[in-house]
């Protein structure tokens, strides 16, 4: 397999050679145009999408503007001078840019280089393509834009709605939209490359469209890996007799990925760094994780038929196979093309975006906001009304991600990650591995996915939600508010309030070798049609200390556990936590614990007032 990568632009990557994006497709199956309404989700009412006055709208502007496009014209018109925000932000130095550590001194220096290049850019669509363009030829720049200007782009550049950044560059405007013309052929608005760095002050990024996937994928196929429950069932699946638990059905349980299966499908994952590489040559091989060596593990690869007819689905921009005798060293995730509607951050770029508005932008894969696989920052920015047709209609993230005092707004992913998806499982071949994900002060709400995790999605990833709201996210099969899948999730200061799916895990979904600590946080008021409305513990060990879970309730016919539910093989701690006034169908509504599983209570945790009681198979807890 060639070395040879090319960026989203179609020129030559300046990036050391990677290994390419993990495909994403699946053969045979219709696409999912018509299911962004998730009407798949009996009794969930339409939500009506309401302009707020913190931020700009389609239907209600908060300024009048002036409209720009290709051509050149504009239309005059006023708008009132405003205080700009302070874009600093307040809490500790972030690792993930450099130029937040530097003194004082240093900062003056750079302001007042940035206001020696800056460089005023009128309404004027061509004269902005045409600064860029100057700028990432001439080492960067700073480009103010028309206060109240929209720039429409009509032209599609490899993709692109504007010149890939490979150069630092700033784009300043107030009030200021770029925005993709509605009739124009489908791209994306930004695209930042490998050494790239793009910052954004004071921009509204619109109506960005990549195309969509030829192929899609039912939610619930992706996702039966990372679940014993997935598929219909007559009875809760918590409650199976321990003899028949230690092997799961395989009419609903695919091999589970890394810690939990032997071998993974021959030709569908590359390898990992932590993994055993067979060299690749005309037969399928097999990347096995050092972690899947369990000796529990009893899962049996898949036919290598199949892999090797899901190997034949690949994207069309995955690189050939390798030589023979050669060893795979990933480095980087690869995006898609399609990946990124609003904006793309490539290996090795950097974007900061700061005080902007990500809006109503439609990615044909992943990100329908923002897809970052370098280094990207999102402070005191609206991201809202995005939709991706796999993975993450706000954000999806394969890098290093801080998000702060901002909004993930009224998203969609239809396969998993409504609000913020970091990473992404395998659909055909392989899987994405999420990257390091910071949430702080920020609010994660009415998100949704047809898959696992509403509000945020974590698959082999780190996520950090911190001071942190999720509410009134949705999704589908498992964890409305938050799921994770082999992944490491904190919550800290946090709410995870009023989500819903219609199977497990209202509130948090922690499943397949995960681990979550849960630290001074309120899961309340979650809704679940199965089990676990409040925490679905499957497969992982989740700590709780400080928290409470309260008021959660599991509303199905079969449904139990409307606080906690511990499955087989897995473990709950919690220290000075409490469960009460949770509700199930079944017994018990506090914690169900199942046979082979392990929940342990400190003298300080309290269950009580459960209904209709508050425990099965927990030491130290009053039924």
């Amino acid at each position: 397999m060639s070395n040879d990568v090319t960026s989203t632009d179609g020129g030559a990557s300046t990036a050391p050679p990677t290994r390419r994006r993990r495909a994403l497709w699946v053969a045979g199956v219709a696409g999912l145009t018509g299911v962004v309404g998730l009407a798949a989700l009996g009794g969930v009412a339409a939500r009506d999408d309401k302009p707020k006055s913190d931020q700009v709208s389609d239907a209600q502007p908060s300024t009048n503007r002036q409209n720009a496009s290709d051509a050149g014209g504009t239309d005059e018109g006023g708008a009132k001078e405003t205080d700009a925000r302070d874009d600093e932000w307040s809490g500790d130095d972030w690792s993930g840019f450099d130029d937040r550590s530097g003194k004082a001194g240093k900062r003056e220096d750079d302001k007042r280089d940035e206001k020696d290049r800056a460089q005023q850019v009128p309404c004027d669509t061509d004269k902005l393509i045409q600064a860029i363009t100057f700028a990432n030829n001439d080492d960067g720049g700073v480009l103010e834009l028309a206060k109240g200007c929209t720039y429409t782009l009509t032209r599609n550049q490899g993709g692109n709605g504007l010149p890939v950044i490979t150069q630092p560059i700033t784009l300043k405007g107030e009030h200021t939209t770029l925005g993709r013309e509605a009739t124009a052929d489908y791209f994306r608005i930004l695209n930042v490359g490998p050494g790239g760095h793009l910052t954004l002050k004071g921009l509204s990024i619109r109506g960005g469209q990549t195309l969509q996937a030829p192929m899609a994928a039912d939610p619930a196929t992706v996702w039966a890996p990372y679940s014993t429950v997935i598929g219909p069932t007559a009875a809760d699946p918590a409650a199976k007799p321990a003899a028949t638990t230690a092997a799961k059905p395989a009419a609903t349980t695919a091999a589970k990925p890394a810690a939990t299966t032997a071998a993974k499908p021959a030709a569908t994952t590359a390898a990992k760094p932590a993994a055993t590489t067979a060299a690749k040559a005309g037969q399928a091989t097999t990347a096995t994780k050092a972690a899947a060596t369990k000796a529990a593990a009893t899962e049996a690869a898949k036919p290598a038929a199949k892999a090797t007819a899901t190997a034949a689905a690949a994207k069309p921009i995955a690189a050939a196979a390798k030589p023979a005798g050669t060893s795979v060293a990933p480095l980087v995730e690869e995006p898609g093309f399609n990946d990124g509607a609003g904006v793309l951050v490539q290996p090795g770029g950097q974007a900061e975006i700061l005080d902007s508005e990500l809006l109503y932008n439609q990615s044909g894969g992943n990100g329908g906001g923002l897809a970052n696989f370098g280094s990207t920052r999102l402070s005191k920015t609206t991201v809202a009304h995005n939709t991706a047709f796999f993975f993450g209609g706000g954000i999806f993230n394969a890098g290093v991600l801080q998000v702060d005092e901002s909004k993930i707004n009224d998203n969609t992913g239809i396969v998993g990650g409504g609000g913020i998806a970091n990473g992404a499982p395998r659909i055909v071949t392989e899987e994405v591995d999420g990257g390091s994900v910071w949430v702080y002060k920020s609010e994660v709400t009415d998100n949704e996915t047809l898959g696992f995790g509403g509000g945020v999605l974590d698959v082999e990833g780190t996520t950090t939600l911190h001071d942190t709201k999720v509410t009134d996210n949705t999704a589908v099969l498992t964890g409305g508010g938050v799921a994770v899948a082999d992944s490491q999730l904190t919550l800290k200061h946090a709410t995870v309030a009023g989500n819903s799916t219609a199977r497990d895990g209202g509130g948090v979904a922690v499943v397949s070798d995960s681990t979550a600590t849960i630290e001074d946080t309120a899961i309340k008021d979650n809704k679940a049609g199965f089990s676990g409305a409040g925490l679905f513990n499957d497969d992982s060990v989740t700590t709780l200390r400080d928290s409470e879970v309260v008021g959660n309730r599991a509303l199905g016919p079969f449904s139990r556990a409307g606080g906690i539910l511990n499955t087989e093989g897995s473990l709950v701690t919690l220290h000075r936590t409490t469960v009460a006034h949770n509700f199930s169908t079944l017994p018990p509504g506090g914690i169900f614990n199942s046979l082979g599983g392990t929940v342990t209570l400190d003298d300080e945790s309290a269950v009580t007032a459960n209904r209709p009681t508050n425990c099965f198979n927990v030491p130290d807890c009053f039924a």
